[in-house]
């Protein structure tokens, strides 16, 4: 592994005895609730992510609420291994984690059971949001290397409440939400809880007024003292114009402090909004056995809706080049309508936990199966040539609605078994097992019946770590673990593999760290290293039987991280530095060997402060940092590093019987201009500016 760089390393040692300071001279306070809470759900140990050979955290519905995080993309502002992967105002969010692509498809769930994020999904009925940082062959069968994100759904509170809330934002957004949680019966075994919200979207971003609802309603039943049903259903819509990103002027970076970041190239006459259509739905069983056993099952169901339309910006017909905009600043622009999509998710987890007593040692075991079914079912689309736009967004084009191509219809059936083990080998050090089996068919068709391909796979992925508690608060572990992801060679005529399944892409990771947790204060440093396959298209492609799509090398992760949430009696801090060395190593091209990959930050930093000022209220500041990145995979542009500042006020006071919770913030404060992200979409370079300075007012009424 390549030595941490230094300068990450005095930064991580700082948050550290930062934390070991404050353990030591803070006077003890009393913590309703901590930032980072038990996951099993995710981690799959019932566990806190302090006690974890893992980095794992949880963000609460508060939390997010303070710094105004409406959607998943929003928890970049919060974690330095989490960045941007293509956010788009008005689309669906894409992050990426240690410097690798989340995917949409497999690596999110909701309450436990895989769903796709390929929607804009709400948090208005979250209570929180649970990350799992890295290789997550254990917790999926396939998914990419980057983690799991986990959507914890809201469930009826033990007492009755009733909290409204009302926000205006900058430009003309507003948003109205009702969180009403009540307990029925003679012994109040019956809870029901409702989620409503509406809002009207119009951000500062020009040409994107939108609207958004949801309805939620989530209940359950405890029947005896030994078993609960929940069951939740939740319903919501987002109609808003997608946000179309800027790209390279030929072999120039365009000025960010000359581009207005409230200019929205999707502005044509006939530009139309993307439409999310969701609705999902759940219901759990737990029953408590004997001997401190319980079985759990769960089923799962999201259907999707989607009208995906876009004034859709891409390359420069005049010199050919399809990765960047003409060098003048004109660019392709097309007419993308795809409606009517259709996406279903069905998942059903069955599985069983508790204690057992083998060869003289305490095993705290679990095993299940987990069974889902996916679904998307399109139309016919169009993508057809409107004319030249332009970098001012005056260009007025024709619009091309006829649909003149084929979209593709996908299925996939997969079924996992799994086993995981938390064994006791002494009082301080503890064995971790995980394995997971996945036997998956996929199957993909043109909407006109072309190009089929269809194959299955079956794989296992194992995960083991060693933990040992150095003292009473500290933990310092290693861990190993293998995850898959799966690709086909396409059925077209160029490829000599059309239609043959490469063999499975196994990915590694070896993580190493030290992590403390009490009750003011709770830190971690970690040292990683991931090594993911890497697919590509070897030959020229440009006549039948020209190519071949095979695993070339691989992509190689190092970084260590570091994290530190504080709390004293008025206030705390949350921050987090992570050092990322990403690297193309292994190819038969030796030109690729030694890339950086595009839109990846080398060094992120992120901190968030509160702190009292009078009773009642309290001020906030944030700080953002991401280090320079590339705009191409050649490296041959680079994007300069940027730091945002935010800041914020909360006031808290009491009326009677209620709780009144006033926020006011503004995001950006110095108005930084900059270029946030570089993604690389379609063999297409893009560019996204950082949000202008944005206030933001809401109050919050607990009855």
């Amino acid at each position: 592994m390549a030595q941490p760089n230094p300068s990450l390393l005095a930064t991580a040692a700082a948050l550290l005895a930062a934390g070991i300071a404050s353990a030591q001279t803070l006077p003890t306070v009393s913590v309703a609730g901590k930032s980072t809470e038990a996951v099993p759900s995710l981690s799959g140990f019932n566990e806190a992510p302090a006690k974890l050979p893992m980095q794992a955290l949880s963000l609460s519905a508060e939390r997010l609420d303070d710094l105004g995080i409406k959607q998943l993309s929003g928890i970049t502002k919060l974690d330095a291994s989490v960045s941007d992967a293509y956010n788009a105002v008005g689309y669906w969010s894409q992050l990426k984690i240690r410097g690798f692509d989340l995917d949409n498809r497999f690596n999110l769930r909701r309450d436990g059971l895989p769903i796709t994020g390929e929607t804009a999904l709400s948090l208005v009925n979250k209570s929180g949001i649970e990350l799992l940082k890295g290789s997550s062959g254990m917790q999926a069968g396939t998914s990419s290397p980057a983690g799991i994100v986990n959507f914890v759904v809201k469930r009826p509170l033990t007492e009755d409440g009733t909290a409204l809330m009302l926000e205006a934002i900058q430009g003309g957004s507003v948003q109205a939400s009702l969180d009403h949680s009540q307990r029925l019966g003679a012994n109040r075994e019956f809870g029901m809880r409702v989620n409503l919200s509406a809002a009207h979207l119009d951000p500062q971003l020009r040409n994107s007024k939108g609207r958004a609802h949801t309805a939620a309603l989530a209940t359950d039943w405890r029947i005896s003292p030994d078993t609960l049903v929940e069951a939740e259903v939740e319903f919501n819509r987002q109609s808003q114009p997608s946000q179309q990103g800027f790209s390279l002027l030929g072999e120039r970076l365009p000025d960010a402090g000359s581009v207005d970041p409230r200019l929205n190239l999707n502005n044509q006459p006939w530009s139309l909004p993307v439409v999310f259509d969701n609705t999902h739905a759940s219901l759990r069983v737990q029953h408590k056995l004997t001997g401190d056993w319980r079985v759990q099952a769960a089923l799962g169901l999201q259907r999707l809706r989607t009208d995906d339309r876009l004034a859709y910006a891409f390359g420069c017909f005049a010199v050919e080049d399809y990765s960047r905009f003409c060098a003048d600043g004109s660019f392709d622009l097309y007419d993308f309508r795809s409606e009517n999509e259709r996406r279903d998710t069905t998942a059903l987890d069955i599985s069983a936990s508790g204690p057992a007593q083998l060869a003289g040692l305490r095993h705290d075991i679990t095993v299940g199966a987990l069974s889902s079914r996916f679904k998307s079912r399109f139309q016919r689309q169009a993508y057809n040539y409107a004319g030249n736009g332009n970098v001012d967004g005056s260009a007025v084009t024709t619009p091309q609605p006829d649909l003149t191509d084929q979209n593709t219809n996908r299925d996939e059936r997969s079924n996992e078994l799994y086993l995981r083990d938390r064994v006791a080998l002494t009082a301080d050090t503890t064995a971790w097992l995980g394995l997971r089996h996945t036997r998956l068919h996929r199957e993909s068709v043109r909407t006109d019946g072309s190009r089929p391909t269809a194959y299955p796979q079956s794989v296992t992925t194992p995960w083991v770590a060693l933990s040992h508690a150095i003292a009473s608060d500290w933990l310092l572990y290693a861990s190993w673990g293998q995850g898959i992801e799966s690709e086909v060679a396409p059925n077209r005529a160029r490829y000599k593999n059309r239609g043959q399944a490469l063999p499975a892409l196994k990915s590694r990771q070896t993580e190493i760290g030290l992590k403390t947790g009490s009750q003011r204060v709770e830190g971690s440093l970690t040292v990683f290293d991931i090594r993911r396959p890497v697919w590509r298209d070897i030959g020229t492609c440009s006549a039948s039987d020209s190519c071949e799509r095979l695993a070339d090398g691989y992509a190689h992760h190092r970084g260590v991280e570091a994290s530190a949430d504080l709390k004293w009696s008025a206030g705390g801090l949350f921050a987090s530095a992570m050092r990322l060395q990403a690297r193309r190593e292994g190819s038969a091209d030796a030109a690729l060997n030694g890339l950086l990959p595009p839109n990846v930050p080398e060094t992120t930093i992120k901190a968030h402060v509160r702190q009292d000022l009078l009773p009642g209220l309290q001020a906030q500041f944030g700080l953002r940092y991401e280090g320079s990145r590339f705009a191409t995979p050649e490296n041959s542009i680079a994007l300069p590093a940027w730091t945002v500042a935010d800041a914020g006020l909360r006031y808290t006071q009491l009326q009677g019987n209620q709780t009144w919770i006033w926020r006011a913030a503004v995001d950006n404060l110095t108005d930084r201009r900059a270029w946030r992200e570089s993604p690389w979409q379609f063999e297409h370079s893009y560019l996204y500016p950082l949000a202008p300075r944005t206030f933001r007012i809401s109050l919050e009424v607990r009855l």
